[in-house]
């Protein structure tokens, strides 16, 4: 646990924040089937807006587990541009942070099997958030050129956005 985590430990209000995050968390328990996963994501996008004035995100390991598992592949496009925009909520609440391999692990491999109108929600978030990293960006350097590569195949529709990221 971070040090700012645990002096915010002590605010109430982070605490019921937190304990919001734990119930939306626990609605992917039960999840049977993809318009489920859609509500679930739906639960935690409202429960992580309602708190945007903490820059420190509770259960965040497990939220990106549960983000990761959203971007599967044999998910429909509509569990994937939901589970997009909550990534770009927590970019938005954690910032440069959004950098850490936790973050990444599903996000990174979806642009190789995302469909037409998943890929420029991906690709604008990859603009927005990853690529002013510059240098900070480095320790995840590998797994973003790789993600990247899918779409710089010669024809393909992203391939002009996907040369401007790997310009980086």
């Amino acid at each position: 646990m971070e040090p700012e985590e645990q002096e915010l430990l002590g605010d109430y209000r982070y605490r019921n924040y937190s304990s919001v995050i734990e119930k939306a968390l626990r609605n992917f328990e039960s999840s049977s089937e993809w318009a489920d996963l859609i509500s679930s994501l739906g639960k935690l996008s409202k429960a992580l807006q309602s708190n945007l004035k903490y820059s420190l995100l509770p259960r965040r390991l497990i939220i990106s587990k549960r983000l990761a598992q959203c971007l599967h592949p044999a998910l429909p496009s509509g569990v994937h541009l939901k589970a997009l925009e909550t990534y770009e909520i927590i970019f938005k609440i954690v910032g440069t942070k959004c950098c850490r391999p936790a973050f990444c692990c599903g996000l990174f491999p979806l642009l190789a099997h995302a469909a037409m109108s998943v890929k420029p929600t991906l690709l604008g978030l990859y603009e927005k958030y990853f690529l002013p990293l510059h240098r900070s960006l480095l320790p995840s350097l590998q797994a973003f050129v790789t993600g990247l590569l899918p779409g710089l195949e010669e024809g393909s529709d992203i391939y002009d956005r996907c040369g401007r990221c790997r310009k980086l």
